[in-house]
């Protein structure tokens, strides 16, 4: 199971000595060895190897991975170049569309957000083939937690964007007064419509990184 490298390596050293931890990565490792899993093990922490501790400006909070065959690969709500874009994504394109006049790309892959400080992450990072949630209570939360505890401490200013209601149960643990906090319904087909459509999270989560003096996100996906 691949392993995290980058300054989140340091962050997160604590959690990897708790037994909690240690019954989750027993756990992970033996649902591999036994039937599909998703992401792939090599993909598995691509949302901290892609946006660095110190380099995070941005949450995107998600749920578990894609459950579908090809398109978790580790980022929340991202897939690779050359999958269907599912609907969730569909919408969040649409929504981007809307509020800053993006438009909409032709692939789901959401790196060009990662490498600028939008850290994509799931609270429970792998998922049983075809079974959405199968991996939930087995111990990812309480890892997913201690990074997002982590980043409430940082006094650097960060937008945590709350999709759902697994996501907006986090804003509660998010007390930084330096940090924005956007929650909305999720993006998903059946809940969209509820709030989500002109939600406005990219263009309010620009106007507070200008306003605290840093470089906004380019949205755009090429």
């Amino acid at each position: 199971m691949a392993g995290i490298e980058n300054d989140w390596k340091e962050v997160l050293q604590g959690e990897f000595k708790k037994d909690y931890y240690r019954e989750l990565y027993s756990k992970v490792v033996d649902a591999y060895s036994k039937y599909k899993v998703f992401p792939k093990k090599e993909d598995l922490f691509n949302a901290f190897a892609y946006t660095p501790f110190e380099k995070v400006k941005v949450v995107i909070l998600g749920q578990d991975p894609y459950h579908n065959d090809g398109q978790a690969h580790g980022l929340c709500f991202s897939v690779q170049k050359g999958v269907a874009v599912p609907p969730s994504l569909v919408n969040i394109y649409k929504e981007l569309e809307d509020d800053l006049g993006c438009p909409i790309p032709n692939h789901g892959n959401l790196t060009k957000w990662t490498n600028q400080g939008v850290l994509l992450l799931n609270t429970v990072l792998t998922v049983k083939a075809h079974m959405a949630n199968s991996h939930r209570g087995i111990g990812w939360e309480q890892f997913t937690d201690a990074a997002i505890q982590a980043l409430n401490e940082v006094n650097r200013p960060i937008v945590f964007i709350l999709w759902g209601g697994p996501a907006g149960k986090k804003a509660s643990m998010l007390t930084n007064p330096n940090h924005l906090v956007l929650k909305a319904p999720h993006p998903s087909p059946l809940s969209s419509y509820r709030g989500f459509f002109g939600s406005k999270p990219f263009s309010k989560t620009n106007e507070f990184l200008h306003s605290r003096g840093e470089e906004p996100i380019d949205w755009q996906i090429d």
